[in-house]
């Protein structure tokens, strides 16, 4: 028998199987609430913007995080695929989900990988690109460079860890992290009580899928904000789904905006015991990744 193949053949078995356990323990966790993660009033919450399969950084958020440290230590992630660095035109970014998914095993219930438009992209096979190129096409080529044969069971896999992740994040009192939210044309087609429920197939198709539309909506309006904030009861909306020049800015009266993936990343420590933050503490709060030394 071909050794590289049985190499190959152990890896994408293995892969699959973290996928399909990571995937089960983020629907079964105590803390899931349809398509919510519930963050309890206590303990510590790091939130972070879009990572773009940045190893550095995202080494840096975990040791930030440290959830070995409490259970009630809490981290978001997101946009975790798709990156800039590629091996001859080939996006190998599957591993930065791997790397996400084991997390979500050691750590149960504490690591909340919110869907976003990169993975819903790719998970539907429709073209998306970040800075030049179909980044969905690049990624398929990796898995299957991996892969070979058994790229397609790696994707399908793939796919069902996507599906599995939360639409959002809440604390009970008021902090919403999610990738983004819908552009204002869109809310008369919105249905604003998702966040009441589990998410069925239709929240995803392109474009008429309140999932779709959440997680690709850009141009919010600050009455638009407003409303929605009164409606979900939410104090602060943390966001992802912008170029922020400095890691981190005020996006409205009740929104922060963050970037995790570049030169000037930063990230937003939280005390859940404490009230929530105003957009102008949150601001002071954050912390560039570029302040923390390299990770092992």
């Amino acid at each position: 028998m071909n050794t590289a193949t049985t190499f190959s053949d152990r890896r994408a078995s293995d892969v699959i199987a973290l996928f399909r356990a990571a995937a089960e323990s983020m629907r079964s966790a105590p803390n899931r609430e349809g398509c919510i993660s519930k963050i309890p009033s206590q303990g510590r919450l790091l939130a972070t913007g879009d990572l773009h399969d940045n190893p550095m950084h995202y080494a840096k958020v975990v040791s930030l995080a440290a959830l070995d440290a409490d259970p009630d230590h809490h981290v978001i992630l997101q946009e975790l695929i798709h990156g800039e660095r590629t091996m001859n035109g080939l996006d190998l970014s599957y591993r930065m989900l791997v790397k996400v998914a084991q997390l979500i095993l050691d750590y149960p219930g504490q690591v909340h990988p919110l869907l976003a438009n990169h993975e819903l992209a790719q998970m539907a096979g429709h073209s998306v690109s970040k800075g030049g190129g179909c980044m969905t096409t690049r990624f398929t080529d990796g898995l299957e460079f991996v892969f070979g044969n058994d790229a397609e069971g790696v994707a399908e896999a793939m796919g069902v860890f996507v599906m599995a992740m939360p639409l959002a994040a809440r604390s009970d009192h008021g902090i919403f992290c999610s990738h983004s939210l819908p552009g204002p044309a869109m809310m008369t087609r919105f249905d604003l009580d998702i966040v009441e429920r589990d998410l069925v197939p239709d929240d995803y198709l392109p474009l008429h899928g309140s999932a779709w539309m959440m997680v690709w909506g850009r141009g919010h309006t600050p009455e638009q904000m407003e409303s929605i904030a009164d409606r979900w009861g939410v104090s602060l909306f943390l966001l992802g789904h912008a170029f922020v020049e400095n890691g981190i800015e005020i996006g409205g009266p009740r929104t922060i905006l963050l970037n995790t993936d570049h030169d000037r990343a930063a990230v937003l420590p939280i005390d859940l015991g404490e009230a929530p933050p105003t957009v102008e503490t949150a601001m002071f709060s954050s912390i560039p990744l570029s302040a923390l030394g390299p990770q092992s």
